[in-house]
């Protein structure tokens, strides 16, 4: 058997030379400014995308990598290794086809000796991502594709993941709040806690009156999960670092981090947040 390979989409918000380090092959979603198309992570940086975001009087759009596009992809990593296996994860079901697509190009796969699996990371942005750096550090040591889809389960169950939005409106624009709410939000200045559930749906976890009451509680909520485990962390930021900076402070300070990890929320993921967004992810080490 070959070496295990893997897949994601660009969701994942990997940064691009982790991808290069772990030989992770990435898929890109789009974003659509009106007419105009581009490749997330690939054909405009997050800093343009949030300068754009920004100005644009259209609201853009995002739309999923279609199955040819994962076939493609599926079959030059097989011609180019048959019998090595590919693992393919994804952002979560609930919040694209994107993994629907991954899992029809996979049976779309006729080598009768193909063997990919393809995993729904029932999360989104680096929540997928730890996953799939979990999965590419653990080929590398030589684990099998059982053992790796073993410890993807296990990294589900143990990951707790909490959003800050600068602004309401980009929620509302895409439907996940209704306009009173906004509305109400933004007058109040209330910031919604953000998380995603078991398959991976945004809901709020909490909500507090401001940004710095929205750390504490944020701190409060993950010392609840972890108490003195060690922790990694991952921090992701949009256009502005200065909340992703605090709540870094806040978090090393109160919890157990033995390891801290750096991101950019990445075009498709902000598309539905707005600028201003900022991220922790922590996972048991």
């Amino acid at each position: 058997m070959g070496n295990i390979r893997i897949v994601t989409d660009s969701t994942a918000d990997i940064p691009a030379d982790a991808r290069e380090k772990y030989g992770i092959t990435m898929v890109p979603l789009k974003v659509l400014f009106g007419e105009e198309t581009f490749r997330d992570a690939i054909d405009m940086t997050t800093d343009d995308f949030y300068a754009r975001l920004k100005t644009s009087t259209v609201m853009p759009t995002t739309s999923q990598p279609s199955p040819a596009e994962f076939s493609d992809v599926y079959e030059r990593l097989l011609a180019e290794d048959p019998t090595g296996p590919i693992i393919s994860i994804h952002l979560a079901s609930v919040l694209s086809g994107t993994y629907q697509s991954a899992t029809i190009a996979q049976s779309m796969i006729e080598a009768e000796d193909a063997n990919i699996t393809v995993i729904d990371s029932k999360s989104a942005s680096y929540g997928n991502g730890m996953q799939v750096i979990l999965a590419a550090k653990m080929a590398e040591a030589g684990a099998s594709v059982e053992e790796i889809v073993a410890a993807i389960e296990e990294r589900q169950k143990n990951a707790e993941i909490y959003f800050l939005v600068d602004t309401l409106e980009y929620l509302q624009k895409g439907g996940r709040i209704g306009r009173a709410a906004a509305l109400i939000g933004s007058l109040l200045n209330i910031k919604p806690i953000l998380s995603l559930d078991e398959v991976g749906a945004v809901y709020s976890a909490d909500k507090a009156r401001g940004s710095k009451k929205a750390m504490a509680k944020i701190v409060e909520l993950l010392k609840e999960a972890y108490g003195d485990a060690e922790v990694g962390l991952v921090v992701a930021k949009t256009d502005d670092a200065t909340i992703a900076q605090e709540l870094e402070a806040r978090v090393t300070a109160e919890l157990n981090v033995k390891e801290i990890h750096y991101t950019a929320v990445g075009t498709v993921v902000g598309t539905h947040t707005g600028p201003g967004t900022s991220a922790v992810f922590l996972y048991k080490v």
